[in-house]
């Protein structure tokens, strides 16, 4: 068969022999750069949100860094299912591209009173979803803002943390951790047609934020790990 596509599971080459179901057709109006940033990002936000919190249209979604890649899909992916977004980053740049991508209200985590915010915006209720960027630094915190019945899925870690499991109990509010590659062939396939269509109608597009030559894939291992997200990074053969 003729025309783009797009892989599911990425790695660092000119040229892959892949069996069939591991791509998927991408829309005209796309970059290959663009499909580069859509297998991992739109399915790992996609299955946190609808397959692990489940969120309902009408909730509060709070993206805990939602400037990256799979943040970015996360604020678009909660627009298109009628959640009220709120998302955080850490650079006046990062903010302006949440709000961009249709989040309602926008957070500086970089400031100490940032989740005094939150509640205010939830009227004291806190969120009732949480997707977690970066659970070592803010799960503990995220426990003290989530809503009763909330739900915490944890999408990103580098470390270990300290909770207080009555912040969970008293609100009786879940955690969930989540890694796309728990996630079989026909849930893969179910999250991908629905992602296909959201690209086709263009509710949802991938934002690039630096591409690199393959030679430079050191630099952008050193890009991703660094603070003030910017959408995706992707490395150019």
């Amino acid at each position: 068969a003729g025309g783009h596509a797009r892989l599911l599971n990425g790695c660092y080459a000119e040229q892959l022999a892949l069996d069939a179901d591991l791509v998927y057709p991408l829309p005209a109006a796309l970059s290959f750069s663009q499909g580069a940033a859509v297998g991992v990002n739109y399915a790992t936000a996609a299955r946190a949100l609808h397959h692990k919190a489940r969120a309902v249209p009408g909730e509060t979604l709070f993206v805990h860094g939602a400037s990256g890649g799979v943040g970015i899909a996360a604020v678009q992916l909660g627009r298109a299912h009628g959640l009220r977004v709120i998302g955080s980053a850490g650079s006046e740049r990062g903010r302006a591209l949440v709000a961009e991508q249709g989040a309602r209200h926008v957070l500086d985590h970089a400031r100490p009173d940032y989740l005094e915010e939150l509640m205010r915006l939830t009227d004291g209720r806190g969120a009732d979803v949480i997707l977690e960027m970066l659970a070592n630094v803010n799960l503990a915190k995220d426990l003290t803002v989530v809503a009763k019945l909330g739900r915490i899925v944890v999408i990103g870690n580098r470390g270990t943390i300290e909770i207080n499991p009555r912040d969970a109990m008293t609100r009786e509010a879940t955690v969930f951790g989540m890694a796309l590659w728990n996630a079989g062939e026909r849930e893969l396939a179910s999250l991908h047609a629905a992602i296909g269509a959201g690209l086709a109608t263009g509710v949802l597009k991938p934002v690039i934020g630096t591409e690199l030559p393959l030679r430079e894939a050191a630099k952008a291992h050193v890009q991703v790990l660094a603070p003030g997200a910017y959408g995706k990074i992707v490395l150019i053969p």
